[in-house]
């Protein structure tokens, strides 16, 4: 039970990583634009997260008995999996890269579970195929392609006439951004839902898989107050190095993100909302002809999307096996524990508020040029005869 309790608890930790790390996904384009402040938009985004995971169930139970079968795994084995998890979202949020949370779990929980068992049975590799390889690659190109279709929608004569009223675009983006939001806590707090309703199940403590009402709570929970902290580096990435955003092309992509993801979890697919957001604030660049996008930061994020899988999938097993060793159980709680002493020391690097990223990351060209400038020469006083 006390083992329980402890991979429980790890599971909501990884929650509110996935939280922070993919705040981005909701905010971004919308802070980019100046169509809201940054703290009132993890506000907004982390109070949509908590209702949106109380919509659906379905990305839940592919994540408890779609993709692993339950009656192979551990429990140590998922907890190897979830510190594998927790691991490679640290590292990619210290990176800015906007990676895939979702696929850091699936990739950490089954690389552990084939370490455990020593054999590959464990995977149900139809479902991981058909519920997560696939919509990862296809659902982003069609973000790119639906936001590429209404950044053009927007331009020309009707983009004109919007930017000289700019009111109902921010509007309209503001609406996007907070479904897309609430489509991030459908998707993404149903799959620490599955692992701990999987959990249950290994324990012993439920006969069949069924998402309790206190673990739906739990889960919402940790993931708002994740949003809330925010994740600046992530959406500095996304809101500021990917793309030159306006008004449009941040409506186009908000737009585009939030009716795929909405459509992803009717169906059950874990997509990676990252992906998928970040998909179309590229393809939001077509009315420019894609000169604002910067493609070489395109190119890292893509292949970052490309290694999480298999990355965490290694990450996830090496843990199993440390789990093996004497006392191996208690190396990884204490290795969980670091981890969150680590942020509780950097905590402001986490709490930091946009500007100060941009600044970081960014100097403003003003202050630079005014520091290029040499001081000009005060008048002197003429003398008075």
């Amino acid at each position: 039970m006390f083992e329980l309790v402890l991979v429980v608890a790890i599971a909501l930790l990884f929650d509110f990583t996935n939280g922070f790390h993919d705040a981005a996904n909701a905010i971004a384009t919308s802070v980019a634009t100046n169509s809201i402040s940054p703290r009132l938009a993890v506000v907004c985004a982390g109070a949509l997260n908590f209702a949106g995971a109380y919509l659906s169930l379905n990305v839940a139970k592919t994540i408890g008995s779609g993709i692993i079968d339950p009656e192979a795994i551990t429990l140590r084995a998922i907890l190897a999996g979830l510190v594998g998890a927790i691991t490679w979202n640290l590292v990619s949020w210290w990176r800015g890269l906007p990676t895939s949370s979702s696929h850091a779990l699936i990739g950490g929980v089954a690389g552990a579970a084939i370490a455990t068992t020593g054999g590959f049975d464990v995977v149900l590799w139809s479902g991981l195929l058909e519920k997560v390889i696939q919509p990862s690659i296809y659902v982003p190109l069609l973000g790119f392609g639906l936001a590429a279709v209404l950044a053009l929608c927007l331009a020309g004569r009707v983009g004109r006439f919007l930017d000289a009223r700019p009111g109902p675009l921010r509007g309209l983006q503001l609406i996007s951004a907070g479904f897309v939001a609430l489509t991030h806590g459908t998707n993404d707090a149903q799959k620490t839902m599955g692992v701990i309703a999987l959990a249950m199940v290994v324990s012993g403590e439920n006969a069949r898989f069924v998402v309790d009402d206190w673990v739906i709570f739990a889960a919402a929970v940790a993931i708002a107050l994740g949003t809330y902290v925010g994740g600046w580096r992530i959406v500095h990435t996304v809101g500021r190095r990917l793309s030159d955003l306006d008004l449009r092309s941040g409506v186009a992509a908000q737009s585009a993100a939030a009716f795929l993801l909405w459509r992803a979890a009717d169906f059950g697919f874990p997509i990676s909302t990252t992906q998928v957001t970040t998909g179309a604030v590229l393809g939001s660049g077509s009315k420019r002809r894609w000169q604002g996008t910067r493609w070489s930061v395109a190119g890292h994020v893509v292949g970052a999307w490309v290694i999480t899988l298999p990355s965490a999938a290694l990450v996830g097993a090496a843990y199993a096996e440390v789990a093996k060793l004497p006392g191996g159980t208690f190396i990884i709680y204490a290795l969980v524990a670091a981890a969150v002493a680590g942020m509780v020391i950097k905590r402001r690097l986490l709490f930091a508020g946009w500007e100060e990223q941009v600044q970081r990351h960014e100097p403003a060209a003003a202050g630079t040029a005014a520091a290029e400038q040499p001081a000009k020469k005060r008048k002197r006083p003429k003398a008075i005869a």
